[in-house]
């Protein structure tokens, strides 16, 4: 009922909206004479505010048209590798001209968890330009059929062992927050059937590979609640004006509503700023919020048998760092992996995932040579900056491109 509520405010709030942009169009603009009247700036800064805060974002694009590569300018285009019922494998292809020697490939792994792959366009930006890189697009649910069949954390692995069969051999994997997990239950499975896809690297940046340490707001939910008030409370049927229809979801709005949870007054106070600096009419810092919102507003629905695995498997039992967790009828053994490189990253400031909870995959990964396992936390960094913003593409990218280049 709660997602027929929500799709109903939704239908109220969208002429409102679209009156508010209009309104904010026509107090700002100089061939208006209304907009020279007093407190015009105002009430065109208060239109705009209530039209972001009503409208409804869309999936965002990467818009990654080109990028530099050894010193050339080269087209990107965005290409589906494989298209599956929950995912596509998008391909950056660049249109590379001068003939030298192929870059690593690189099976860049995307959160599920509320945010669109999206999310990750500076990673992509910065990666492209000295490696050929794949990104898995996941499906916001409310628009799969339920024909596909439902969609468990077990699929979530399979998936990627298909991801990386594709791309073998020499494919180095990256994954950031929610991915380290069910990667390193891939990559483990994979090493214990003596697989010859194998990945030669794997970079797990900021995910809950042992949420017991450091536990932050996000793992406090999950073991305060028990698993039946995740089943009861926050899962819902999709509506009838979706290609997915009554297919059980953790829906998008509930998972966004977690987040501006976390940290109220920042986003309150940002809302804020963005009024005044409207009024002042600061174009640089409207634009940079704007680019910001569009994308932490725009969220995907998440299967409920996906999500409710992972409260169960990652965040109450600890299924992988207790070693307890079996797949198919066998158990994901991390110590089988012996010939996979492995960098862990974590922010200092991370708030999401707490410290030491991706280092643990070192400890975790007994058959890999220490001198091909490394671990680097980042100074000053939250979870957020990781993978995004001037410390990932000063700090942390550099550190990446030297460990990829080590194993190749």
């Amino acid at each position: 009922m709660l997602y027929q509520l929500h799709e109903l405010q939704r239908a109220f709030l969208n002429p409102m909206t679209s009156f508010a942009a209009a309104n904010a169009r026509a107090l700002s603009d100089p061939l208006n004479p209304l907009s020279y009247m007093p407190f015009a700036s105002r009430l065109a800064a208060g239109y705009e505010l209530f039209f972001r805060l009503g409208k409804e974002y869309e999936k965002p694009e990467f818009g990654i048209a080109s990028t530099e590569v050894a010193g050339e300018v080269v087209a990107v285009t965005e290409e589906v590798t494989l298209d599956l019922p929950f995912c596509r494998l998008l391909h950056f292809s660049r249109a590379i001209k001068k003939r030298r020697a192929p870059d690593p490939v690189v099976l860049l792994v995307a959160p599920l968890s509320g945010h669109h792959s999206t999310l990750l366009r500076d990673t992509v930006r910065q990666l492209i330009r000295e490696h050929d890189v794949y990104i898995t697009d996941w499906r916001d649910a409310r628009m799969v059929p339920l024909a596909a069949g439902p969609f468990h954390l077990d699929d979530y692995v399979a998936y990627i062992q298909q991801f990386i069969r594709l791309l073998a051999p020499g494919v180095h994997c990256i994954s950031v927050c929610q991915p380290t997990v069910p990667v390193l239950a891939a990559v483990s499975l994979m090493a214990s059937a003596k697989d010859p896809a194998l990945p030669l690297s794997m970079t797990m940046m900021g995910g809950p590979i042992d949420a017991r340490k450091s536990p932050t707001q996000v793992n406090n939910l999950a073991t305060h609640k028990p698993y039946s008030w995740f089943e009861n409370t926050v899962i819902y049927q999709v509506p009838a004006n979706y290609p997915g229809c009554l297919r059980r979801v953790y829906p998008g709005f509930l998972q966004h509503a977690g987040f501006v949870a976390m940290n109220p007054d920042r986003h309150l106070e940002s809302h804020y700023d963005f009024y005044l600096n409207l009024v002042k009419g600061d174009d640089e810092d409207t634009t940079a919020h704007r680019k910001f919102y569009d994308e932490y507003n725009a969220v995907l629905d998440m299967p409920a048998e996906y999500y409710l695995d992972t409260i169960r498997t990652v965040f109450q039992e600890f299924l992988l760092p207790n070693g307890t967790w079996t797949i198919g009828g066998v158990r994901v053994a991390p110590e089988d992996i012996k010939t996979v490189a492995l960098f862990t990253i974590e922010g200092e400031l991370d708030d999401i995932s707490g410290s030491g909870q991706t280092e643990a995959a070192i400890s975790l990964c007994k058959g890999i040579p220490k001198a091909r396992k490394q671990h680097f936390t980042a100074p000053q960094c939250g979870h957020y900056g990781i993978f995004s913003g001037r410390r990932w593409r000063e700090v942390i990218y550099p550190r990446i491109h030297d460990f990829i280049r080590a194993q190749a």
